[in-house]
């Protein structure tokens, strides 16, 4: 999954020595990579829960809809606010 670390990562553009353009590379946190794995592992698993949900029991769960929304918002959120 290093499309994700790839994502996460900063590029910062500062003037260095002589007015040369440097970029930095600032890499995620472990713990943030951990974070966005186990949010897109469970919104996997939710997701399947209400697949099944919805075929065995013919009906449509919004307490796992409304999980499922939670988790898309908060890993979007990560990604939004890592690159700035």
């Amino acid at each position: 999954m290093s499309w994700i670390r790839r994502a996460l990562t900063k590029k910062l553009a500062r003037k260095g020595p002589k007015g040369r353009q440097q970029i930095i590379v600032v890499p995620p946190s472990d713990r943030l990579l951990y974070a966005v794995y186990f949010s897109l592992g469970m919104t996997a698993c939710l997701t399947m829960l209400e697949a099944v949900h919805l075929i065995v029991l013919g009906k449509w769960n919004p307490e796992i809809f409304a999980v499922i929304a939670g988790l898309i918002g908060n890993i979007t959120g990560i990604f939004l606010t890592q690159k700035t």
